[in-house]
Formats: structure tokens, C-alpha cells, sequence
């Protein structure tokens, strides 16, 4: 455990090269208010924070950098998220009182979000299927023989699906349906739809006109076109400027590119109890020089997916807590509220 005059130096470090991305020298730590030694204990203490690994010194002649070390001292001592500033709370609120339309749009529309708040590539990954379940399904009648059916999913999703029908269709045919497919599915998770039991309830429907239709949904629910996990990536622009080295953004960009993975790194990092992985901690070599910020996001009282921004180890960890955590929390309650 460092004593708090090394621990004061370390964070002045740090905080002076995640601003500069240049070697810190003791000329520059002597110049923090909170430092009150002299140059000569400075270059000490900082020579010591080498030998324990916090500090590196890229070059005989230049100043120090942080660590993979360095800067795991420097994020358990922010103590998790700090606030939001004004201005950028202001652009959640207005974004979440602002956002309709589908789950889908609604994710991706959140990585522009969070990218532009922190400068970094931001990541959400969607709720799963498999663990929602239906709130409503409401069947709307575009044709005499065309009918849309909307389902509304308790992870926010909503779903869509055109149906056509062999006979002619009213009105009274598509609410006695509704009635009677909300009463069989809604509260259920998706993987009713294909219990055996369901047909048998099918068979029992009197109207053929209403059971044509309610067969026909039940059907186009069955259907396995359902991604396990949806992942929604902005900002990857952001890769280039944060980093010099060519193959360095190739090499992140290809991962980001493969949904498993990106799941993995997010997942493992969370159930290690993590909120951020440094360098190697994300357990992914290819990111050794990058940092990654998560927060899971809950709806309904249940984890239902997470967010997170990868940026370089000298990330501005406290503006990328402090954004994560605060749309973490705001899309989790737009998403409770359907």
C-alpha cells in the first residue's frame, strides 16, 4: 500500500499524461498544489514508484508513465462514479425524453450517445430473447387477407410481423384473435410459443377465420430468426485518434467487429466484479493498450444487458464512469417504461 505523499505523486502523474500523453517529469508533479516536498524527495519517490511497478520511464532521459499497475492505483482511489457534469446530464435527459421507436434503433442510438459524451467507442449489448416475455400483442388489419402483428417484449423490444391469410378477415376476427392469443401467451416467455400444449388450444377455437389467424401467429413466433445477443457499436472513429499505430486500430476495429467476443470481454469483466479492466486485465491481449468501462443496465428489476466505452489506459476514467453509470441507469428505466 503506497503512503499518501507516493499516492498524491502517482495520481498527479497519471492525470498529467492522461492530459498530455507525454512522459511526466518531477518538474511538473512539483508544481501540484497538493505536492509540498522538495524536487530532490519528488525524483525519490518517484524512482521508488518505478521500482514497485506503478511507473515506467519509457526512455533514460524522458519523464514517467503510468502502468498497467499505476493506473489500477489511481481508478480504486476515484472510489466508482463521480457526477455528471450540467451540461452532459442535460443531453441524457433530453435524449431519453426524446428517444421512440424500436429496441434496435433505441440501442444503437444510445452507443452515438455515450461515444460522443466520453470521446471514446462506445458499446451496447441488447437484452437477450430468451430470458423476455410477452407484455401485449396487438394485431392490426391492412387487408382483407394481411394482417400486421406487433409484439411488445418486457426487455423493451418490439416486434413485427407481417401475415398473410389464406380467407378474408374482419375486424371482429382480429379482436376476438388478439383476446384470445393475449390470454395464451401474454406473461409467457417467447418459448411458449412453441409448447405442444399451445395447438391444442388452437384446435379448440371455434371461429376458422379467428383460428387461421391465431395459428398463423403463433407460427411466425416460432420462427428461430433470433439473435442470442444483439451488439451495437459507435464511434469507432474515435480508435484513430486515440491511437498513433496503424495495426494498433486494425487490430481493435477486427474485434469489434465479432459480437461473441466483444460479449465475452464485457461478461467477463462484469463477473469478475469489475467496472473497469485496464491493458491485460480485459483479458484480451490484442487490447493491452486499451481501457474498458462497463455497467450493466437493469429493466424491471432484472440485469437485462450492459454499455460500456473502450478507449486507451489513459482514459479519462472518471468523465467515463460517471457517463457509463448515468446511461446505464436512464436506458434501463426508458426500457421499463416499454
Amino acid at each position: 500500500m503506497l503512503d499518501e505523499r507516493k499516492a498524491i505523486i502517482l495520481r498527479a502523474v497519471v492525470t498529467e499524461y492522461i492530459e498530455t500523453a507525454l512522459p511526466v517529469g518531477s518538474g511538473h508533479v512539483a508544481t501540484v498544489p497538493e505536492v509540498t516536498v522538495s524536487s530532490a524527495t519528488i525524483r525519490n519517490d518517484m524512482a521508488a514508484l518505478e521500482a514497485d511497478g506503478y511507473l515506467a520511464q519509457p526512455h533514460t532521459s524522458a519523464g514517467r508513465v503510468p502502468t498497467e499497475k499505476g493506473y489500477r492505483f489511481f481508478v480504486d482511489q476515484l472510489g466508482g462514479p463521480g457526477r455528471l457534469g450540467a451540461s452532459e446530464s442535460q443531453q441524457v435527459r433530453s435524449f431519453f425524453s426524446q428517444t421512440h421507436g424500436e429496441l434496435e434503433q433505441m440501442l444503437a442510438d444510445t452507443t452515438q450517445l455515450l461515444s460522443g459524451l466520453t470521446r471514446y467507442t462506445a458499446v451496447v449489448v441488447g437484452p437477450p430473447h430468451e430470458v423476455a416475455t410477452i407484455k401485449s400483442i396487438q394485431i392490426v388489419v391492412l387487408a382483407p387477407r394481411l394482417i400486421l402483428v406487433v409484439l411488445v417484449l418486457s426487455n423493451g423490444a418490439v416486434e413485427k410481423h407481417s401475415i398473410d391469410l389464406l380467407h378474408d378477415v374482419d375486424e371482429a376476427h382480429v379482436a376476438a384473435a388478439s383476446q384470445r392469443i393475449s390470454a395464451l401467451l401474454v406473461g409467457q416467455g417467447l418459448a411458449a410459443a412453441g409448447s405442444p400444449g399451445l395447438d391444442d388450444a388452437i384446435s379448440l377455437v371455434e371461429s376458422d377465420p379467428v383460428r387461421e389467424i391465431v395459428a398463423l401467429t403463433v407460427a411466425s413466433l416460432r420462427v428461430e430468426h433470433r439473435q442470442d445477443d444483439h451488439v451495437f457499436i459507435g464511434g469507432t472513429s474515435e480508435m484513430v485518434a486515440s491511437f498513433d499505430a496503424v495495426a494498433t486500430v486494425s487490430e481493435i476495429l477486427r474485434i469489434l467487429e465479432q459480437q461473441l467476443v466483444v460479449v465475452s470481454l464485457i461478461e467477463n469483466v462484469l463477473d469478475r466484479g469489475l467496472s473497469v479492466a485496464i491493458g491485460r486485465e480485459t483479458g484480451n491481449e490484442a487490447l493491452s493498450d486499451c481501457s474498458l468501462v462497463v455497467a450493466p443496465y437493469v429493466v424491471d428489476g432484472e440485469s437485462a444487458g450492459s454499455i460500456g466505452v473502450l478507449g486507451p489506459t489513459r482514459m479519462h476514467y472518471d468523465q467515463a464512469l460517471s457517463a457509463v453509470a448515468v446511461v446505464a441507469d436512464r436506458l434501463g428505466k426508458r426500457l421499463s417504461e416499454g
